[in-house]
């Protein structure tokens, strides 16, 4: 089999719940350079979610803090940014690609359905690696939360889903998830339709999901994996407006750094050190 045959191996696909460390103990964004490739790494920011001017420029000097030797931000402001072909170029060399936070409806409604969207899905598949913060973590699934009430009991309004970049269709990711109370909106969305599965992320808490399909913890906080595989019922369908939505048979993990979740076999697994401990 030549090269050009052999199979292509996806990205890494890199969520983060928000608020990441940048300064005293940048793990989850050190992590991400060396996945990407260390020093040698390509890294194009997409800071499209942030209304802040210097947001793509402060993620420049993180990275290159971290020593990365080639960052770029790519400001895509308007929908007509989509198609420049210098930017287009960069995106394309990248090793990796970082979105920033803010709004993700800002980011869908920029992106969504242009050559960038395309591109990201398609080098992603071809093996570049895609993180995103917060607003930048919700919009990497097919379908995404794009707005929502807090609270930790699921109900038939609380939440309004979105199409995403569709860089998987296995999960649905919420963020700033225990330190915004958003439990119930997550619910709401798997209840929808439990096929996919639910990730909350806490601030300063990543879920790095690997091309062999097992999403690994890094970070100070926790990632909550609601896995509806072997749900039996909900009552969306009857549920009015506020009502509370009843959902049978969910299965809930609450995983800390160094554990594990296999998204193929659904099995999770502790940090190796709370195994050898007991």
């Amino acid at each position: 089999m030549t090269t050009d045959e052999q199979p292509s191996r996806r990205g890494f696909i890199i969520p983060i719940g928000g608020a990441e460390e940048r300064e005293r103990d940048p793990r989850i964004l050190r992590r991400f350079v060396r996945v990407c490739g260390g020093a040698d790494a390509r890294i194009a920011i997409i800071p499209t979610a942030s209304q802040l001017d210097d947001t793509g420029t402060r993620y420049e000097r993180v990275f290159e803090e971290l020593g990365v030797a080639h960052v770029t931000s790519l400001p895509f402001e308007q929908r007509s940014d989509c198609k420049r072909e210098d930017w287009l170029a960069e995106l394309a060399a990248a090793d990796g690609v970082f979105l920033t936070g803010g709004n993700q409806l800002r980011l869908s409604t920029t992106l969504g359905g242009t050559e960038v969207a395309r591109l990201l899905r398609r080098r992603n598949r071809e093996g570049q690696h895609v993180a995103g913060t917060s607003a930048g973590a919700a919009i990497m699934s097919e379908h995404m939360i794009a707005f929502g009430d807090g609270g930790s009991t699921p109900r038939a309004d609380m939440v309004t889903l979105a199409p995403g970049l569709g860089l998987t269709d296995r999960m649905i990711v919420d963020q700033h998830f225990r330190q915004r109370d958003r439990l119930g909106r997550l619910l709401t969305a798997l209840a929808y339709n439990p096929a996919a599965i639910g990730v909350g992320l806490d601030e300063d808490t990543a879920a790095f999901l690997g091309p062999d399909d097992v999403m690994e913890v890094r970070g100070s906080g926790a990632l909550t994996i609601v896995d509806p595989q072997d749900v039996e019922y909900t009552s969306m369908d009857s549920s009015h407006r506020d009502d509370p939505v009843c959902i049978v048979g969910l299965r809930v993990h609450v995983l800390t750094e160094g554990a594990t979740f296999n998204m193929a076999t659904r099995q999770a697994l502790a940090p190796p050190q709370a195994v050898r401990g007991g």
